[in-house]
């Protein structure tokens, strides 16, 4: 997936906040995406001013004493055991945003960096930070401007929290570095905050830490990942309706009764939503005799509940713990509330990176059942009476044969980037940071699957509209026709050989803007 920061975040969904709170309780899905797409306004709480206040006089009240503190006063990673005078711990705060903004690779999406700079600002309204008011309200400026610091893709390891990327997003706040404002124009830093009315930060002691000691950037990719395969998940049962319906397969194993045998809750929810999708319609009527229907239909048909349901649960318990990042104060070391700093190893990222990579398998195993189903439309020996490979004339026309092939090649780079990044570390920091989470990693590959599986439903999205118009003058139930109708007013029906790619394309955008279930639901006559 290539990454396509200049463009504007999409428009907000309906009932998106216009103005997000932050703090000191936790943030919503719904606000971070508010923030992170639609562009929402942002404003602390002044409760949480006093608590970020009530952080810093600890912070301040232990800079100076003679213990030493990780971070303030002692180098970090393996220079953990390297004092730092009095007079150099404002310069070290400094040191840590220049030296680790030390990314590399192309540029990470505009919606990405916004959300990971709005949790970082979620974490510093605890007061367990300790960073000054001003520096939380220097990043509520910075997002409210529009102004996106360039985050490169390449730098976390996912343990000592996202670093690379964070510090990147922090330079911005210094003056440094390179933005993009609302329209996607990239600019020098200092510029564009002056342009702005705002003015550069310079960090006080333990701030630098504090900017990148956290694991925004994979909790930024799980919640965005989650809401886009929310809405695909909901266009894959869609689409496979429509593909059992064409193939003339059969409902009965989606009854409730049979489902309740097993009842885990995505299942059932994905049978119900087949057998609303599939109701009223002629052509199901049409082959209902047993006399004939095949005795069971094959598993890429019968068994969509059991691999969608999966999928669904899945995702419920990765949402269970993205809410429960949410509710964390990450960073190292912590201020707590007896006036002490403390170090922690919360800033692991391990608890986030199975997830993503949980989500991972899950894509690449939805995407290849809508593989299956393809296949079977294609092929004249399975698909019940459609012409080969759905062509117009075939051997003339060789129809959606090559769809096929883009599916089947996207299906295999999917099984690859489900292969977990979790499994993996590598020791770095002189063997101090000896193993390392790879979340970011994890997320990353997450998000590339997920603008496959989009291309993979959409292709499956083609074929199954397709075999429905082939299979007049039976016509589909309302929910598919109507779903096929909004395909329709996009990408024409069947005929002669033509360009396919361009359909491919409108019809990966049908799937990822969630337009399957949305027609299905509004039924036009």
């Amino acid at each position: 997936m290539s990454a396509a920061p200049v463009n504007p975040p999409p428009p907000a969904g309906p009932g998106g906040p216009d103005v997000v709170v932050v703090g000191p309780g936790p943030l919503t899905p719904g606000e971070v995406l508010a923030v992170a797409r639609a562009g929402a306004r942002v404003e602390l709480a002044d409760e949480a001013l006093t608590f970020i206040a009530r952080g810093r006089a600890v912070v301040e009240d232990l800079a100076d004493r003679p213990e030493a503190h990780y971070g303030v006063s002692t180098g970090l990673g393996a220079l953990a055991t390297t004092p730092i005078d009095p007079e150099d711990q404002a310069r070290l705060q400094l040191n840590v945003l220049r030296s680790h903004a030390a990314g590399a690779g192309p540029e990470i999406e505009r919606d990405v960096v916004r959300a990971m700079m709005l949790l970082r600002l979620s974490t510093m309204a605890t007061g367990h930070t300790g960073v000054r008011p001003l520096l939380a309200r220097a990043v509520a400026d910075l997002l409210n401007a529009g102004l996106t610091p360039l985050v490169p893709e390449f730098g976390s390891l996912g343990c000592s929290g996202d670093l690379a990327p964070l510090a990147h997003c922090a330079l911005a706040l210094l003056g440094e570095g390179t933005v993009r404002d609302r329209a996607g124009t990239e600019q020098e830093a200092e510029g564009a905050l002056r342009a702005a009315g705002l003015t550069p930060v310079v960090p006080a002691a333990k701030e630098g830490l504090a900017l990148v000691n956290g694991t925004e950037g994979m909790l930024a990719l799980l919640l965005l990942a989650a809401e886009d395969l929310d809405l695909l998940l909901g266009g894959a049962d869609i689409v496979a309706a429509m593909s059992v319906e064409a193939l003339l397969g059969t409902d009965a194993a989606f009854a409730d009764d049979l489902q309740a045998l097993r009842p885990h809750p995505g299942a059932l929810d994905t049978a119900r939503t087949l057998r609303r999708a599939l109701a009223g319609s002629p052509i199901m009527a049409s082959h209902r005799d047993a006399s004939c229907h095949e005795v069971q239909d094959a598993y890429s048909l019968r068994c969509v509940p059991a691999v969608h349901g999966a999928a669904r649960d899945a995702l419920d318990f990765a949402r269970l713990v993205a809410g429960r990042e949410l509710a964390a104060a990450i960073d190292n070391p912590v201020i707590t509330w007896d006036g002490q700093m403390r170090s922690t190893g919360s800033f692991h990222g391990a608890p986030l990176a199975h997830v993503l990579d949980l989500l991972a398998v899950v894509v690449a195993d939805v995407a290849a059942m809508a593989e299956r189903r393809t296949d079977r439309h294609l092929d004249p020996a399975r698909s019940r009476g459609l012409p080969a490979f759905l062509a117009d004339r075939p051997g003339v026309d060789s129809g959606l044969m090559l769809a096929h092939y883009t599916q089947a090649a996207l299906v295999t780079d999917l099984r690859r980037l489900a292969v977990p990044a979790s499994v993996d570390s590598i020791p770095v920091s002189a063997m101090q940071e000896d193993h390392v989470s790879l979340g970011w990693s994890s997320g990353r590959k997450l998000r590339r699957a997920l603008d496959g599986l989009a291309t993979i439903l959409g292709i499956e999205l083609l074929v199954a509209a397709r075999s429905l118009d082939l299979r007049a003058p039976l016509v589909p139930a309302p929910a598919t026709a109507a779903v096929r109708a909004a395909l329709r007013a996009e990408v024409p029906g069947p005929g002669p050989d033509r360009p396919v790619a361009p359909e491919i394309e409108a019809a990966a955008r049908f799937v990822r803007e969630g337009r399957p279930a949305a027609s299905a639901s509004s039924r036009p006559p």
